[in-house]
């Protein structure tokens, strides 16, 4: 097993290596270890090797989950967890699986499968079809498999004089290995080059190697300790590391020379499974299996580095392992972004540069996907209908703090989420009323970002557009669809207070969803303001305002909470002691206003749609309601045919009138009594969301308001009050709210 050099500073381990390697590789000279540097000029530290030219456009078929063992002449080898084993070859895929210990090794031009028995050794040429079998067996004496390079299968017997190793190749007679300490044990014959194998074993409880000539069948010891070591036609790599390092190191001899260099790997934990390759003058380094760890590492990129020109580069995203093959290239399991996952060979070209093609494709994506049809919002979202939406996705693999952020186009206002930690699944809660202001209507746009847990490809980014649609709202000023409260206050200030409904803890009602906004100055000139609805035909609640000569105005809303410049829309409107507005009466889709005169008259001002001239000539509808102190259009609360009124009388008792669609009304029903407790009432809207108009009852002080939610039922109106939390919108008894 091999041992780590002790060190105590990277310039002492620099030393020692250099000594050992003037052991192993015979070398009369050996120059200074150049140091992990700047890249030189013109190099690009992250850059993906240029795309092949004579790229593979149909990649064979690649068995996902399956690790790459062996890479040859004609074909690969690969494993999967159960032990089946499976050569494939590199021209159509085709091949032939195997159960137990099967291994691929070979020469400049063919192919051999290694099948290990208990009792058998068999090698079969790929080419020729010729079998070669070794007798093993595991009493004393025996010969017991050591491992098998290009043509040569090895096997060790124990002697007097200690260990032997011995070569086995088909029709040739068994070659002694020289050179192997008689001390040796644990031998085991790896593939190095095609003229070399790599040797390692165990002598007075270390680890040492070195280098066996097939041809000769000479071994040559290296050096102790060298961890990783890998081994080309021209150069011998390795990598060291340790806890008193920020992370491995890679170093690179040539083999001819002897001269050191150590490439510029960046400090950060390697966790211990740092993988090494060469290919030409380059060598090639990257974190072992990286698709599988749960976090960002440095080393995840497979990174190759020339000696000569000193040139860095990207040659994958990640791999699972390196093999090498005969001819001198590369093959990884791995991927690439924009290519995914699959067999990959890399190979030096005549220019200097790498060339990257993937062989085999497994058909998985190496970036974060989607795998599945996301929950996104349709093209129009009603909150009418729900509550909001959630929005998920089945992705490919973990992201690391998903971040959802859905934002309204108009205001630019952003609602952002994040996820957990890690996850495949991630899903978002979107909900309209979030103990905070309702959601504007209009359009929006949501991205969701997602970074790869592993940090392996980019951010997932998946985003799309919705509309959030509503039925338009009397009392609507923010375009959000909810209540909107306005006051006046004794120094003719107007303010606007929004507001949400929230059922929670058996204790429900109606709640501010923050602070007052300020809307403008100057407004105690009018003697009388109502909320109208929508008479001008937007989407938002506008304001009529009388003033004190009896001159109508109109302020029609904008939809951001405040109202355009006001727009004189009648005169002599001082006849009137009650004026409301916000109810089709007369079932034709647009908003009616309804006055009483000191008389008791009952008029109607049918509405147009138009902001410049609202309202068609009044019609007289009633006579006798000079019995009430306050009337109030409340819209459709009673499932009848049209908006509906409620009327206070001056004891107190609460009447409904249901429209009946022409503008008339049905014959008044009492609904209640006490409600004299109140100050002016206040037609909501639907203020809780379920479809139905809600009535306000502020009482005089402004100080416990409570909410009458509509049942749609004309016998019993309302439900009991709730309450409402309007702290923000409570003035002193010369405020007017409404």
């Amino acid at each position: 097993m091999p041992v780590l050099l002790a060190r105590s500073t990277r310039r002492r381990l620099a030393g020692a290596v250099t000594t050992v390697l003037a052991v192993t590789l015979g070398a009369t000279a050996l120059t200074a270890p150049a140091y992990a540097a700047p890249l030189a000029a013109g190099t690009t530290a992250d850059a993906i090797p240029a795309a092949d030219p004579d790229p593979i456009t149909d990649p064979i078929a690649y068995p996902a989950g399956s690790r790459l063992v062996g890479a040859g002449v004609s074909g690969f080898l690969t494993t999967t967890n159960d032990n089946v084993t499976t050569f494939r070859r590199y021209t159509d895929g085709s091949g032939q699986a195997y159960d137990g210990a099967v291994y691929l090794r070979s020469t400049a031009t063919t192919d051999f499968l290694v099948f290990r028995g208990s009792r058998t050794i068999t090698q079969r040429n790929l080419r020729t079809s010729g079998v070669l079998d070794v007798a093993v067996g595991t009493l004393p004496g025996d010969a017991k498999w050591a491992g098998a390079a290009a043509d040569a299968v090895f096997t060790t017997v124990t002697t007097e004089a200690g260990t032997v190793l011995r070569k086995h190749v088909d029709d040739v007679t068994t070659v002694t290995v020289t050179g192997l300490p008689a001390d040796a044990s644990m031998v085991m014959v790896t593939p190095a080059t095609p003229e070399h194998a790599k040797v390692s074993f165990t002598q007075n409880g270390l680890g040492k190697g070195g280098l066996l000539d097939l041809a000769t069948g000479v071994f040559t010891p290296g050096a102790a300790g060298i961890r990783g070591q890998v081994v080309s036609a021209t150069h011998l790599a390795w990598m060291t590391d340790s806890a008193t390092d920020l992370g491995p190191r890679v170093f690179v001899a040539d083999r001819a020379t002897g001269t050191v260099v150590e490439a510029p790997v960046p400090a950060g934990p390697s966790l211990g499974n740092l993988q090494v390759g060469l290919v030409g003058d380059w060598v090639l380094w990257g974190q072992k299996g990286g698709m599988h760890f749960t976090q960002p590492n440095v080393h995840h990129a497979i990174t190759a580095y020339n000696v000569t020109t000193k040139a860095t580069v990207k040659v994958l995203d990640h791999a699972y392992e390196f093999t090498s093959a005969p001819d001198g290239s590369l093959y990884a399991r791995g991927g690439l972004v924009g290519q995914g996952e699959g067999m990959y060979r890399v190979a030096a070209t005549g220019d200097g540069s790498l060339k990257t093609v993937r062989v085999a494709a497994t058909g998985e994506p190496t970036e974060v996907v989607s795998t599945g049809t996301p929950s996104v919002p349709p093209a129009a979202l009603d909150l009418d209908r729900v509550n909001g939406f959630t929005f998920r996705w089945t992705l490919s693999r973990d992201v690391r703090i998903p971040k959802l952020v859905v934002r309204h186009v108009r205001t630019g206002k952003t609602y952002e989420m994040t996820g957990g930690p890690g996850t495949r699944t991630p899903a978002f809660a979107w909900v309209d009323n979030n103990w905070d202001e309702s959601a504007p209507n209009g359009d929006y746009t949501w991205k969701l970002t997602g970074e790869a847990a592993n940090g392996i490809g980019p951010v997932f980014i998946a985003e799309g557009a919705f509309k959030v649609v509503r039925k338009a709202q009397p009392h609507d000023f923010d375009d959000n669809g909810s209540f909107d409260l306005l006051h006046r206050d004794s120094s003719g200030r107007l303010w606007r207070t929004d507001t949400f409904y929230r059922p929670i803890d058996e204790q429900r009602g109606l709640n501010e969803t923050g602070a007052k906004t300020y809307l403008g100055s100057g407004w105690g000139v009018y003697d009388r303001i109502e909320a109208a609805g929508n008479l001008g035909g937007t989407q938002v609640g506008d304001l009529l305002a009388r003033d004190k000569s009896g001159v109508l105005w109109l302020y029609q809303g904008k939809g951001t909470g405040n109202f355009a410049a006001r727009v004189q829309v009648g005169g002599g409107w001082q006849a009137y002691d009650k004026i409301t507005a916000g109810s089709d009466l007369t079932g034709d889709g647009r908003v009616d206003a309804v006055a009483t005169d000191r008389s008791g008259g009952l008029w109607l001002y049918p509405g147009t749609g138009s902001a410049t001239k609202p309202f068609l000539p009044r019609k007289k509808i009633g006579t006798g309601w000079g019995v009430h102190n306050d009337i109030t259009a409340v819209g459709n609360i009673a499932g009848g045919a049209a908006g509906d009124l409620v009327a206070r009388d001056k004891d107190g008792v609460l009447w409904l009138y249901l429209g009946k669609g022409d503008g008339t009304f049905a014959p008044r029903t009492r609904i209640g009594g006490g409600w004299n407790a109140f100050g002016p009432l206040i037609a909501t809207g639907d203020a809780d969301g379920d479809g139905r108009p809600d009535l306000l009852g502020p009482t005089r002080d402004y100080q416990s308001p409570r909410l009458y939610r509509s049942t749609g039922d004309w016998k019993v109106p309302f439900r009991t009050g709730e309450n409402a939390y309007l702290n923000e919108a409570a003035g002193g008894a010369s405020d007017l709210v409404f």
